[in-house]
């Protein structure tokens, strides 16, 4: 398709590049106006925010699921490696290394673990032996998932599932990962583990990130950069230290006093 074919000329080394993208619900209901964004190759790049702000559907703007809420890209483009993916779909975003790890992790409880992260791969149609090789670069990263690789993925803990989901997702051998609030209803040392592998990948494997976060504090421990967003809109932005060290944060979460 020419939408994901054609060659552009956004930011230089962007991996990832959002020019003014506005987002309406049910043809009437605006989610999200104006959003420019970049994501640098190697890089961790946070969507901070109260609940309701806009970042799941920044992600799922940019991962194609829009349409599947009833929603629709009324403005913007959406730049991928240098190419036009605005009305890409999300097999053909997959297909080019871009996936998303949904809200809520979204396993497959019926499934094992391990069927779980071969699900990954799908697209990809790996030979048995990659695929053999890559589970295992997945379970060096996850050991406890080679642990749990025969169990029910819907008895597993909240932990172990969103490791499954991350796991699920570098199966499908992505150049950016989506991450949809990978604290969520997490124990604050789960949180961190998982944070740690997410920095593990970013320095080891060269992967890029953009994750939605309300958990402002951990989430800028580990990025570079970050986006504050409060009713639709970026507010703020900068570098991760910079971010925490300002106002921005209090105003976003509980408003401007």
């Amino acid at each position: 398709m020419s939408q994901t074919s054609e060659k552009l000329n956004p930011a230089a080394d962007a991996i990832l590049q959002l020019d003014n993208i506005e987002v309406i619900y049910e043809k009437v209901i605006f989610a999200i106006k104006h959003i420019s964004l970049q994501v640098g190759p190697q890089a961790i790049v946070a969507l901070l925010g109260a609940n309701g702000a806009g970042k799941s559907t920044i992600l799922k703007a940019i991962s194609g699921l829009i349409p599947a809420q009833r929603g629709e890209i009324v403005q913007g483009r959406i730049f991928y490696q240098g190419h036009d993916v605005t009305q890409a779909t999300p097999a053909q975003l997959v297909s080019q290394g871009l996936v998303q790890v949904l809200e809520g992790r979204h396993c497959f409880g019926h499934l094992t673990v391990e069927e779980n992260l071969l699900t990954g791969a799908f697209v990809r149609r790996p030979s048995a032996k990659v695929l053999s090789q890559e589970l295992e670069k997945v379970y060096n990263f996850f050991p406890r998932l080679k642990l749990l690789r025969k169990n029910q993925a819907g008895y597993t803990s909240g932990g172990e599932q969103q490791m499954v989901a991350i796991g699920r997702a570098l199966m499908a051998n992505p150049k950016l990962i989506l991450l949809d609030e990978p604290s969520m209803g997490l124990a604050p040392q789960i949180v961190e583990e998982i944070f740690e592998i997410v920095h593990q990948l970013q320095q080891t494997q060269g992967l890029s990130f953009l994750l939605a976060e309300q958990n402002a504090t951990v989430a800028l421990r580990y990025a570079d950069y970050a986006y504050v967003l409060e009713s639709g809109h970026i507010t703020h932005h900068g570098d991760a230290q910079t971010i925490a060290s300002s106002q921005a944060l209090s105003d976003s979460y509980l408003g401007k006093q």
